[in-house]
């Protein structure tokens, strides 16, 4: 059987993405990084969403604190609070990580080539999302021809391939897709901070909200009453 790796955060976006590499018929391999986030419920959920799908589950300790610059990674710096979507600005914020995406798919292809797998998903979005560099189209076309030059496979002409099956996709859609699959949503979770609820005015939180608003479904899992 054809294998993959997913980069599995626990997030709507990568279990959705995990959804689609099984649907496609691949045996799954996942990989979650804990790199240094602010919490490790997120990779709670990536857990609980690897044990649904029976899958592999690779989970490696890489600190990435050091790069005090993202609020994901420093907690000398704050995660911004909106009200709404529509206050989210078009500049990169704070919560990017310098080089994460870079740093993933590196981590992706070394597991994917040693254990003979044919392709890599990452559940990047360049619709409804925060504005990050490394999850625009260009940015994973620029990493394929990393691949076909700085692997055993790619100059042997059989490169990895990045899927990027939800990278075109707004997040109502994104919601559509993960109901239609049957991903498990209910063990997910996408904010940014690490209460015992969503917080519900993060990007990530609002972003995901608006996603399932504009689907017409009820998001199965917990926010705070300001939510």
């Amino acid at each position: 059987m054809k294998k993959a790796v997913v980069l599995l955060s626990g997030g709507l976006d990568s279990t959705t993405t995990m959804a689609c590499a099984v649907n496609d018929g691949y045996e799954v391999i996942a990989l979650s990084v804990v790199y240094g986030q602010r919490h490790v419920k997120e990779i709670e959920s990536a857990k609980k969403v690897a044990d649904y799908y029976h899958a592999k589950h690779i989970i490696l300790d890489m600190d990435m604190s050091f790069l005090h610059s993202s609020a994901l990674t420093s907690l000398d710096l704050d995660v911004p609070a909106h009200d709404s979507a529509e206050e989210l600005v078009a500049d990169i914020p704070v919560t990017y990580v310098p080089a994460r995406n870079i740093t993933m798919l590196s981590l992706a292809a070394g597991l994917c080539e040693s254990e003979g797998g044919e392709a890599i998903y990452i559940g990047a979005n360049s619709v409804d999302y925060s504005g990050y560099p490394d999850c625009r189209a260009e940015f994973f076309e620029a990493f394929q021809r990393v691949l076909q030059v700085g692997t055993k496979c790619g100059v042997e002409g059989q490169a990895v391939k990045i899927m990027t099956p939800i990278l075109s996709m707004s997040k109502a859609e994104i919601v559509q897709l993960a109901t239609k699959l049957g991903a498990p949503l209910q063990y997910t979770w996408s904010c940014y901070n690490g209460g015992e609820k969503a917080c519900g005015h993060c990007d990530s939180c609002l972003l995901r909200l608006k996603g399932f608003k504009e689907a017409g479904l009820k998001d199965p899992i917990a926010y705070e009453e300001s939510a």
